[in-house]
């Protein structure tokens, strides 16, 4: 979690100069199940974060701006015309920089 947030929250935190609502990070096996998340999810490995502005920039804004200028492993537009919502997972080595967009649960679409 801690590489977590230095890859990825701390650095948008000081872009976006505001607090930035955080969702969901680590998950354990009960919770991500409860929660219907996938067997696979990066959550259980604190290696994700799912966040919401909460004034400073919008979701939108947020996600041009991981997109453009952070590494991350996924970033996902979670549903809504804009993001409700942005999940982003990021791990010390190996990042994908896979950009995707949901707006119905279980279906990707690539950015």
């Amino acid at each position: 979690m801690e590489v977590m947030a230095e890859g990825v929250f701390e650095p948008l935190r000081e872009w976006v100069d505001a607090p930035i609502r955080v969702n969901s990070m680590f998950r354990s096996l009960e919770l991500n199940t409860a929660l219907k998340g996938s067997i696979t999810s990066s959550h259980m490995k604190g290696q994700a974060i799912d966040i919401t502005s909460m004034g400073g920039k919008s979701n939108l804004e947020m996600f041009h701006y991981i997109k453009d200028n952070l590494d991350f492993d996924q970033l996902i537009w979670e549903f809504g015309e804009e993001p409700r919502w942005l999940h982003v997972s990021y791990k010390k080595e190996g990042n994908r920089k896979q950009v995707l967009v949901t707006k119905k649960q279980g279906v990707y679409y690539t950015f």
